[in-house]
């Protein structure tokens, strides 16, 4: 079982990047990263780790809420996926495309606070709409 994942040199400059205009810390940046992907239907494209990105421990990441992350994961992708390939292969790739719609909606929203509504009212459509 892999406990750590190497983002790629884009996603830790992303990350790096949303870090210094919010405030935010990279693991947390990476939740809501996460959060936005699975939004999406489609799997996210796999991605290769660099040895330039950031490096994350597994805990860090996901802590006592590893099978909830797992389980949002599994449940995107429609198929059962085993330990090795959710963490980090399909948990990299969510990372990858998530930073990617967290770095755009910051840049839609314009500032920290709002970023903050617009995710709200996001998180909001999506329970109604369930």
């Amino acid at each position: 079982m892999n406990f750590r994942l190497k983002t790629t040199v884009e996603t830790a400059e992303l990350l790096k990047g949303l870090q210094n205009s919010t405030g935010l810390t990279p693991n947390i940046l990476a939740r809501l990263a996460i959060s936005l992907s699975v939004l999406i239907p489609e799997e996210p494209e796999l991605v290769s780790s660099d040895s330039k990105g950031l490096e994350f421990n597994r805990n860090t990441l996901t802590g006592d809420r590893d099978y909830f992350y797992k389980a949002i994961i599994r449940q995107n992708a429609v198929r059962e996926i085993h330990e090795d390939e959710y963490f980090p292969t399909m948990f990299n790739a969510h990372l990858s495309r998530g930073t990617k719609l967290l770095n755009e909606e910051y840049k839609h929203s314009g500032n920290y606070d709002k970023l903050l509504k617009n995710l709200l009212k996001l998180a909001e459509e999506n329970i109604k709409g369930a």
